[in-house]
């Protein structure tokens, strides 16, 4: 980051404030219980974890727009729920946080989507996944493109959040894409890597190094190897920006037209991964509305997500956080 400049950085941050952002994808309740391990049960060899707490956190495509919120961001989550008590707890989770509900649809047919995670000793034991994966009935998916098309003249972007789970399908995006381009407003796709050829046409993707290694059919082990990846994604995808997020080595932004650029890793201890991808694709996408650069972008997005990864459970952070680890990391880079 030595060649950044502290005070632009800043100001991109603080323009977060009030920029609004449609968040659409798969919409999950993480539970958390919280214990501690004493013994291995008697009955097979496992621990026995003694619960003291129990929590809730918006998960999924929900805790992108939970990360907006607590940024300075305004999202507009659309998404499907049950009709069942668990949905009745994500929506009050995340109205309490500010977030616009408004495009959350109940479709009795398939039960809120629920993650639950044992923790003890500050390590996740075991997850339980509860979840049904059908495609939507077309009621729901026109339900959701008539919201969609309310709003999109409100809305600064638009941030598709692909996990899989039956959400996010070719007939939901030939309605929104196209409409959202047409308003020439962003569109960013946290992606699935079964998915990529749905999102032909976005702005901005962000996918995992993994996830690009089986989009474009072979491994990415090298530098070499990266940049023929990412290229040919960017072209075949017709993409402005790439971003792939490399884990422990950083980050690789691929433009139209420009040289590839590597985000160096940000030194961290690190608790919990668990969210990362979420912290990344809600502060590049902030931070483009704001006015930064896609190297700009992708220099706060390296900051934001070295922050969370310091965080146990699904957790988001904050601007001044933010803020204070991109002075940190550019005062580093100065002495080195």
């Amino acid at each position: 980051m030595k060649s950044q400049s502290f005070a632009k950085l800043k100001t991109i941050i603080s323009n977060f404030k009030d920029k609004k952002i449609l968040v659409i994808g798969d919409l999950i309740l993480d539970e958390f219980i919280w214990g501690k391990v004493s013994r291995i049960s008697p009955e097979a060899p496992v621990p026995v974890v003694w619960v003291k707490d129990e929590s809730f956190m918006p998960g999924g495509a929900s805790n992108v727009a939970n990360n907006i919120n607590s940024l300075g961001g305004k999202a507009y989550l659309v998404g499907v729920v049950g009709n069942d008590e668990r949905a009745g707890i994500l929506k009050g989770e995340l109205e309490h946080r500010g977030v616009n509900i408004d495009g959350i649809f109940a479709d009795s047919q398939r039960p809120t989507i629920l993650k639950t995670r044992v923790i003890a000793h500050q390590q996740q034991v075991v997850r339980i996944d509860k979840e049904k994966v059908d495609p939507l009935k077309d009621s729901t998916i026109r339900k959701i493109s008539n919201f969609v098309e309310d709003v999109i003249n409100e809305i600064d972007g638009l941030i598709v959040e692909d996990y899989g789970k039956g959400l996010i399908t070719p007939k939901l995006l030939d309605r929104i894409v196209p409409l959202a381009r047409r308003k020439k407003k962003i569109i960013a796709v946290d992606p699935k890597e079964e998915h990529f050829a749905y999102y032909k046409g976005v702005t901005l993707l962000t996918p995992n190094n993994a996830e690009a290694s089986r989009a474009v059919g072979f491994e990415i082990k090298d530098k070499g190897s990266l940049k023929k990846a990412g290229l040919e994604l960017l072209k075949r995808l017709k993409l402005r920006v790439l971003l792939i997020t490399l884990g422990e080595d950083g980050m690789m932004v691929f433009e139209e037209g420009k040289p590839p650029r590597k985000i160096e890793t940000l030194a961290q201890e690190v608790f919990d991964v668990s969210g990362a991808g979420d912290t990344v694709v809600s502060t590049y996408m902030l931070s483009l509305l704001s006015g930064a650069n896609p190297i700009q972008a992708a220099h706060i997005a390296n900051c934001a997500a070295g922050v969370v990864v310091g965080k146990i459970g699904i957790a988001v952070i904050t601007e001044d956080e933010i803020i204070k680890r991109v002075k940190e990391e550019i005062e580093k880079a100065k002495l080195s």
